[in-house]
């Protein structure tokens, strides 16, 4: 099949491309041409910004186009409407950011969605997951039953440009320093799904036909977080130990969710732990052993090349850590 890629080159569009070429499908990248331009040589490059710069995708057609990129619906609109005649199947990477009502466990697809007081706003630092359910009912509107919906949670694995995973197997594996602050509940659950799996099933659900609307996330059993960093712990073969700090301890000293503290969530968001993602398993999702996972990541992250002007990713710096582990201590007499 003919596949536009929007993006294409970074992260869970770099695991599409991959997908789609090893299956032998003839693929087409738009994108601005700055992150990555050398990947893909064997792929078809269409170069243009997707807010207004739309020229090089017309009169082309193709089967499928998979949205990676579509934050703001005016933008997202731009391309919907104009490859609406060119393409048979639209296929949009959402959020599960786009449900509001996360204090609740076990929400599927028909869960409450984010509205936005004003819906002009094209803030997406604050307004991100209004935004994304904006852009999904524009590709709805445009495509109909041509639309494929896809909501992951956290994207995890190699190439990551967030650390919100990479964090761990990195932190478990440096055994220079030994005692390692772990968030919350042992057996608190988490989900996140391996980038290179989304990216497999994105594309074959496309090519399948599939339309509708899927929570993309995983595993399909309750992983806890102890599973989790034990399994860091293992493939690493590190030997630091785990000092399990409250969520009330966290909270206290500010400690940002998600972001200072990969992962980890205050019990009020445990929704985030605990999405219904059957109907997406049932409809072929499967995934690779975390164990998989975090080795990849590790190897990946220990011979990344870091940029000498690289920004600071999420996670927690070493002097914060055993700043609060000393007075995490001190706490417990």
């Amino acid at each position: 099949m003919k596949i536009l890629i929007i993006g294409g080159t970074q992260y869970i569009g770099r695991d599409q491309v991959e997908y789609a070429l090893a299956q032998g499908h003839e693929v087409t990248l738009f994108n601005r041409g700055k992150t990555n331009p050398e990947l893909f040589p064997e792929a078809e490059k269409l170069r243009g910004d997707r807010d207004g710069d739309l020229g090089a995708l017309e009169g082309r057609t193709w089967d499928i186009v998979i949205d990676n990129c579509g934050y703001v619906p005016r933008v997202v609109r731009q391309s919907a409407e104009l490859l609406a005649g060119s393409v048979g199947r639209y296929v949009f990477i959402s959020t599960l950011s786009v449900y509001s009502d996360i204090h609740e466990t076990g929400i599927d697809e028909n869960g409450n969605l984010n509205v936005l007081e004003d819906e002009t706003t094209e803030d997406v630092s604050t307004a991100y997951g209004g935004l994304k359910v904006l852009c999904e009912k524009v590709v709805q509107e445009v495509y109909g039953d041509r639309a494929l919906i896809i909501r992951p949670g956290l994207i995890v694995g190699p190439h990551d440009p967030t650390n919100r995973f990479t964090y761990w197997p990195a932190r478990v594996a440096d055994t220079s320093r030994p005692e390692v602050l772990a968030p919350g509940n042992p057996q608190d659950p988490v989900q996140f799904i391996d980038s290179r799996d989304l990216g497999r099933w994105a594309v074959d659900m496309a090519v399948r036909g599939n339309s509708g609307v899927f929570n993309a996330t995983g595993p399909d059993y309750r992983l806890t977080m102890d599973v989790v960093l034990d399994t860091c712990k293992q493939v690493s073969g590190s030997d630091v130990q785990f000092t399990w700090v409250s969520e009330e301890f966290l909270t206290q000293h500010e400690v940002a969710p998600y972001s200072e503290m990969p992962l980890w969530v205050p019990s009020e968001l445990a929704g985030f732990g605990s999405f219904d993602v059957r109907k997406a398993v049932k409809a072929g999702l499967t995934y690779r052993p975390l164990a998989e996972t975090a080795r990849d990541t590790l190897e990946w992250e220990r011979n990344r090349d870091h940029a000498p002007d690289e920004k600071p990713r999420n996670g927690m710096s070493p002097e914060r850590e055993a700043e609060l582990l000393r007075e995490w201590r001190a706490s417990q007499g």
